[in-house]
């Protein structure tokens, strides 16, 4: 008997930051939006999952959580249970969420094997279930040396060959290939999909005209475990120049230590143009209201930075990967960001002089007109496609 939801489980492996669950929940959004009947299900190991809205039919399975520390190492959250015991727990509660489920399709975010291969267990099983299986890649992953380094020490890419059904890349190809410098097998070359930058949207009131309440420069440092040498330096730049008087909203990020949070805030209490939040759920909300973003650059600040057409300057961290490095490097080629090394950054009055420059800088739309953020139709297409090849009779497009 024919089930009356299309199901779509999503894999998100959460060790360092919120960018995966935050990708993750954007395209489970965008899906249940688009088609009536699909339920979609997200596997995350973010410690704080449970702080994010999820519309209806779409509700997430918690993990129990690994931090990857800047050494690139990784951890238990809860440092009284052994590492690989909590590795086994989240294997075994993957797998059965996957049985139990049944999903239609299965996403799985960046790991093509899940964190030290939690995955691979149940990717063969679904795919002895008929379940497509689909990898999302990030348009940049690493340095083409390490990535292929790590890749090659577990085998993946014969396994994306023989595992996936499907690879898309969330950017578009004249960006950056995310595999580009590797050997890669036509049985993986030939399922790659370059899907495109996935747009983010807004649902705060729009800022009135003549209002102030959208003239601040957003700084944001994704979850906050690494931003704090940002900060620090927006903090030292504002102190070091007195005629920087654009009011700056600085979000820590949720993975910011105690330690450091308290003393941004009691920094940014000696200067009236700084304001400190500690975490914002609806960061799209914020940058939508802002009138230029400073940040480190991560995949999602990019397509909420061009989602909302905002000047940006990025500061890129370059451990323990290069992929901010890469994506700063490429964007600020085709114009559409300015970039300002750590170093650099480190310099109070150069940073000033830069965020003054930003202030005066052209949105993406006029420095780099043309680029379209077409993700997450394109997945709605496929995924369309897909389930209507499995013979879902109950799967309908929410305007049809």
């Amino acid at each position: 008997m024919p089930r009356r939801n299309a199901r779509i489980l999503m894999y998100s492996h959460d060790t360092f930051g919120l960018g995966h669950l935050r990708r993750c929940r954007t395209i489970a959004h965008s899906l249940v939006e688009d088609f009536r009947g699909l339920n979609v299900l997200i596997i995350s190991g973010a410690t704080i999952a449970g702080a994010f809205d999820y519309r209806a039919r779409v509700d997430f399975v918690k993990i129990p959580s690994v931090i990857k520390l800047r050494n690139g190492e990784y951890t238990s959250m809860d440092q009284h249970i052994d590492l690989q015991e909590t590795l086994k727990m989240r294997q075994s509660i993957i797998r059965h969420t996957a049985e139990t489920f049944e999903p239609d399709i299965f996403i799985i975010d960046k790991e093509p094997l899940g964190l030290r291969g939690e995955v691979e267990d149940t990717l063969a099983y679904l795919k002895t279930r008929g379940t497509t299986l689909v990898l999302g890649l990030r348009d940049v992953m690493d340095a083409p040396h390490l990535l292929e380094a790590e890749w090659k020490r577990h085998d993946v890419l014969p396994k994306i060959g023989n595992l996936y059904d499907d690879v898309w890349i969330y950017g578009p190809p004249d960006f950056y290939d995310p595999l580009t410098g590797i050997d890669v097998p036509a049985s993986v070359r030939n399922k790659m999909n370059f899907v495109g930058f996935l747009q983010r949207k807004s649902y705060a009131e729009a800022v009135e005209p003549g209002s102030d309440a959208g003239d601040n420069i957003l700084v944001t440092t994704g979850g906050g475990g690494d931003g704090a040498d940002l900060v620090r330096d927006v903090i030292a730049a504002y102190e070091a120049d007195p005629t920087l008087t654009q009011k700056a909203v600085i979000v820590l990020g949720p993975y910011m230590s105690a330690e450091q949070r308290a003393h941004f805030r009691e920094a940014s209490q000696r200067h009236p143009y700084l304001e400190i939040l500690e975490f914002d759920n609806r960061l799209e909300d914020r940058i939508a209201g802002a009138k230029a973003v400073i940040a480190m650059g991560g995949y999602n600040t990019y397509c909420e930075i061009l989602s909302f057409d905002k000047p940006a300057l990025i500061v890129p961290r370059t451990q323990p990967r290069e992929e901010q490095l890469i994506r700063a490097t490429r964007a600020e080629e085709l114009g559409l960001i300015s970039m300002l090394s750590a170093e650099d950054s480190a310099d109070s009055i150069r940073f000033a002089a830069a965020i003054k420059d930003l202030l005066k800088r052209d949105p993406p739309s006029v420095s780099a007109p043309g680029l379209q953020l077409e993700g997450l139709p394109t997945i709605s297409r496929i995924v369309e496609g897909l389930l209507r090849q499995k013979g879902n009779p109950h799967l309908y497009l929410a305007q049809g």
